[in-house]
This record gives C-alpha cells, sequence and structure tokens, in this order.
C-alpha cells in the first residue's frame, strides 16, 4: 500500500522549479500579464489603487496556482474565453433575453443554473464509479465538476459585467450576498478538490465532496427561486469597501478547505468499519484520507487566519476598532480555536483516526453557524446578510 507522500511523488521530478518550467508556462503567464494589464487600463476609471493592487496580485496568484497544477492553465484559458465571449454578445442587459448564447448559456443565470445541474449530476456519478469499480464513471464524474466548477466561474465574472450594465453606481464584484458566495462556495470548494484529486491521483472522494457541495446547491436554488436573491441590487453602504474583495474570497477558500476536510472525514468513518471492503472499491487507505484532512484542514486555517485579520483591518476602517466581540467575530475565533486545536494536538500528542475524523465533521458544523447561522438566528453588526 503507498503512502500519501509515495502517492504525491510519484513521478517527481527533482530539477529545480523554475527549471521544470517550459516555454508555453512562461507564454501562458506572459499572455494573462498582458490581460491584466489591458484590463488594468480598460478598466482604470472604476478601480483605485487598492482595486489596482489587488488585480496584479491575482495574476501573480493565478500564475503559481497554474505553474504548480497545470489542469488550472487550461481552466483558466477556457473560462477566461468563454467570459470574452460572453461580454462581447452583452452591449446591453436586454441582450440577455434576446441573445440564444446568453439566453441559454452565459448570462450570469444561465451559467449558474449549469453550474447547479451539473454539480448534481456529478455527484451520483462519481459514487456510482466508486460503487461499482468503473473508472469510466470517475474520469466522466471529474469532467462533470470541471464543466460545473467553470460554469459557476463564468457565472459570476457574467454576473459583475451585468452589474455595471444596470448602472456604473451598481456594478460591484459579486461576492456580497449570500446567494453569490454560495456559487462562490461551490466552485471553491470543487477547485480545490480536483487539485487534491490530481495530486493525490484517486477520484473516489469525488462523491463526499460531492455531497456537501449539492447541499450548498440545494439552498442556492431555494434562495433564487423562493426569495428571488438572483436579482441584481445596489451595494449597501456598509459593502463598499475594497477590504471586502479580499476578506471574502479568502473566507470561502477556508471554508471550502473546512468542508473537504469535513467530507473526508466522513469516508474514513464510512471506511474503519469495514477497510477491506471499501479499500476494494477504491477508497484510499486510512493514511492517505488522513493525510488528505490535515493538509485541507492546514489550508483552511491558514486561510481563516488571514481573512481573519483582513476582517479585523477592515472592522477598524469602517467601525473604528478592530474587534467588538459581535456575534460573527466571536463565532470567528471560536471556529479559529476550534482548528487551532484540531492541528496543535495533531502535530504534539500525533492523534489520529477516527476521533480525529469525527472532530472535522463536527468542525463544519461550527463552520456553518459562523458562516450562516449567525446571520440567521443573531443580530450584530454583520447582520446585512440574513435570509
Amino acid at each position: 500500500m503507498s503512502t500519501p507522500q509515495e502517492t504525491m511523488q510519484a513521478g517527481f521530478d527533482e530539477r529545480g522549479f523554475f527549471r521544470r518550467l517550459s516555454a508555453f508556462d512562461w507564454l501562458w503567464a506572459l499572455a494573462f500579464l498582458a490581460g491584466t494589464i489591458y484590463a488594468s487600463m480598460e478598466f482604470a476609471p472604476w478601480m483605485d489603487r487598492y482595486e489596482q493592487g489587488i488585480l496584479y496580485l491575482s495574476w501573480a496568484t493565478l500564475v503559481a496556482v497554474g505553474w504548480m497544477w497545470k489542469p488550472a492553465r487550461l481552466f483558466s484559458i477556457v473560462v477566461t474565453l468563454v467570459t470574452l465571449f460572453a461580454l462581447a454578445r452583452y452591449p446591453d442587459l436586454a441582450a440577455g433575453q434576446s441573445d440564444f448564447f446568453l439566453n441559454y448559456l452565459l448570462s450570469s443565470q444561465a451559467a449558474i443554473m449549469w453550474m447547479c445541474a451539473l454539480f448534481l449530476a456529478a455527484t451520483p456519478v462519481y459514487f456510482a464509479g466508486l460503487l461499482l469499480r468503473s473508472e469510466f464513471l470517475n474520469k466522466l464524474g471529474t469532467a462533470l465538476t470541471w464543466l460545473a466548477s467553470g460554469a459557476g466561474f463564468v457565472g459570476l465574472l457574467v454576473r459583475w459585467w451585468e452589474s455595471y450594465l444596470i448602472a456604473p453606481d451598481v456594478g460591484r464584484i459579486p461576492v456580497t450576498n449570500l446567494y453569490e458566495v454560495f456559487v462562490l462556495f461551490a466552485f471553491t470548494t470543487a477547485l480545490i478538490y480536483l487539485y487534491y484529486e490530481h495530486r493525490y491521483r484517486t477520484r473516489a472522494m469525488g462523491g463526499f465532496v460531492g455531497l456537501i457541495i449539492c447541499a450548498s446547491i440545494g439552498f442556492l436554488l431555494w434562495y433564487h427561486f423562493a426569495q428571488g436573491a438572483h436579482e441584481i441590487e445596489p451595494l449597501i453602504p456598509a459593502l463598499q469597501s475594497w477590504w471586502m474583495k479580499i476578506h471574502v474570497p479568502t473566507n470561502f477558500v477556508a471554508y471550502g478547505a473546512f468542508a473537504i476536510a469535513a467530507m473526508i472525514g466522513v469516508a474514513y468513518v464510512i471506511q474503519a468499519r469495514n477497510p477491506q471492503k471499501w479499500q476494494e472499491r477504491g477508497l484510499p487507505s486510512a493514511d492517505v484520507m488522513d493525510d488528505l484532512m490535515y493538509k485541507n484542514i492546514a489550508l483552511g486555517f491558514a486561510f481563516f487566519t488571514i481573512a481573519t485579520i483582513l476582517g479585523a483591518l477592515w472592522a477598524a476602517e469602517a467601525w473604528g476598532g478592530y474587534w467588538s466581540w459581535d456575534p460573527k467575530e466571536t463565532w470567528s475565533l471560536i471556529t479559529w480555536l476550534n482548528y487551532a486545536a484540531w492541528l496543535h494536538l495533531r502535530f504534539t500528542k500525533g492523534w489520529r483516526g477516527v476521533p480525529m475524523a469525527w472532530w472535522a465533521i463536527i468542525g463544519l458544523f461550527v463552520v456553518t453557524f459562523t458562516f450562516l447561522g449567525v446571520n440567521i438566528f443573531l443580530s450584530g453588526l454583520h447582520s446585512y446578510g440574513e435570509l
């Protein structure tokens, strides 16, 4: 049985990082740099120096991810080209109803609905691949997940453009309400999972991770049809800050990683009841799943720490203080301490196994209450996100 390190290092190239980069890697990075420079000049009237900095930081992050994870290059190219095609067909908001491609495929709502359908299809396909031990179904599940992630990403980017088509003062980055961040959560979680699927060379966890994505899709669809949350509304004053553009996406990388760790914990607990049966069906070994839980919690903890610091800086600018023991802040601290304790006990005591898997699962409920429950049940400075 391969160890987690052997699984990841199969075919490892011992050359230095930059020496492993191909001409295509550099051309890809330069092409996106050219696009970034064009965007910074084209949209300069709507961007201050902080937003210009975020734009170039986003380019550097994208290039770094693409260099380390080759499939991300093709994904980013396709998302960019499809988005540009959609924007070119969008001279005004009315085109979303009259243009075939926009109406059925590429308007923000069409793309987001395709995302929902593809994620809902990918999860049972992944489970069928696991239970039937079908490599074809496993690959199909991966393909559907890539397509769903791309559709969600395109949907948010086009929604960004649509907000400016409504009116320049309405235009804003689409991460400002529960509807938009649930879309962000769905494809961010999927992309983090796809990275680890590629890294560990196993598709057996796709169905388990798909369950939490499908749960978010269920909420998203209810929120869309029952609450009309897909309508683009002017941004409230409390959210008119460039801090939001980095605080919210950073938080949702953390939430996605924590969610993946929890669902791997579910698979771990199931496999622990009959290890031989589930490993024969293709589930990774307990060591591999433990390593995946650890890496996702470590990733989530790092991003959640950064997001909390960014939130404190935003609070100091908006409300005059870094910390006010608002319910959202208090529960964010509880979440941080929960995962800090998980990592501490794994590092110092070497705790592993079923108890840590259950802890990861319970941690997801803490995260869910911090993200959603506080907005519903408690009031405070962050109450602008209630249902």
